[in-house]
């Protein structure tokens, strides 16, 4: 296993705020490789799970909203790590040469979201505007100063597995969303309340249901693109019967990070969004939801099938710069 991607894992493990899981890095006898370079590197920045938001909880002083785990429990993408580890998994699988990395966030976006710059400000929610880095009900000085501290930790490390993603390596940052689009305009202390009225059982049907997967793969004006695979990933998903569409529901925003690396690294990254309801077992808006792995490998398989093609084409391979 290179060095170089074992302290970041290492780094990420003392950080406390992400994981970070090598693939590859031995051929088929098990040698290792002198290899520095990640052909892929996979990003999950709200894969927070219900042990960290309870972890993080703990530590702010300041009041939060009643029951905000139920909008933790909405808010967190289920599913996407899980996807995002398999991905690494099988590229490396269809070559052995190749070394992988996925990072892990582990920090809830309930109370920062680490996909935002710092000082993002939340948009017009019912107008495709993003939600701000830190929600307005976090007004405890010392807290905000806390989260920011994480935040700054956790793109650090982002930043350092971009420096070990090969010349022609590729990054996906996977993201998982819920079934509809409630009328949800904004996040305040109400929050909760908000999304109990849209899913009462005489209303929540009534909301737009979302794409089974969104390709996000521009931004608004289109100046900013990121579909190296999308046309050849859309069409392996269509075949598996599973509808797609691109930027049906975001874009690619100026206030998230993603809009950043993708301007970092034209041609080579994408963005995608999986409806949670088709990853797990029974999906429940406001509780923990288990993931089914027979979904994941069924969202998977095509993901890594297009980035392995890419990675041949681009003569990335190996992974090697």
């Amino acid at each position: 296993m290179s060095a170089k991607l074992a302290r970041l894992a290492a780094a990420a493990h003392t950080s406390g705020v992400a994981d970070a899981v090598l693939f590859g890095g031995g051929d088929s006898r098990g040698t290792e490789t002198p290899l520095d370079s990640a052909a892929l590197v996979v990003e999950v920045p709200h894969g927070a799970d219900r042990a960290d938001y309870d972890a993080v909880r703990a530590r702010l002083a300041g009041a939060l909203p009643a029951d905000l785990d139920e909008f933790f429990s909405v808010n967190t993408d289920v599913g996407a790590w899980q996807l995002g580890r398999r991905v690494a998994e099988l590229v490396v699988a269809a070559d052995p040469h190749r070394l992988a990395v996925a990072i892990r966030c582990r920090i809830p976006r309930t109370f920062i979201d680490c996909n935002r710059i710092e000082d993002a400000p939340e948009g017009d929610l019912s107008a495709g505007g993003m939600t701000a880095s830190v929600p307005s009900y976090v007004d405890d000085p010392g807290d905000r100063a806390h989260l920011l501290a994480l935040h700054r930790r956790y793109v650090g490390l982002v930043e350092q597995a971009h420096e070990l993603l090969a010349e022609r390596g590729f990054l996906l940052l996977p993201h998982t969303y819920g079934p509809r689009t409630v009328g949800i305009d904004r996040v305040d202390r109400d929050i909760v309340a908000r999304l109990r009225w849209a899913h009462e059982p005489e209303r929540v049907d009534t909301w737009p249901l979302r794409p089974e997967v969104d390709f996000i793969t521009r931004s608004a004006d289109g100046a900013t693109r990121a579909e190296p695979i999308a046309e050849e990933l859309g069409e392996s998903f269509r075949a598996l019967g599973i509808a797609t569409a691109e930027n049906a529901t975001y874009h690619l925003h100026p206030s998230t990070l993603a809009h950043r690396w993708a301007e970092r690294f034209p041609g080579r990254m994408f963005c995608l969004e999986v409806r949670r309801d088709l990853l797990v077992k029974d999906w429940i808006w406001n509780r923990e939801n288990e993931v089914a792995p027979a979904a994941i490998e069924r969202f998977a398989a095509p993901i890594a099938n297009a980035i392995d093609k890419w990675l041949r084409g681009s003569g990335g391979t190996t992974g090697c710069a």
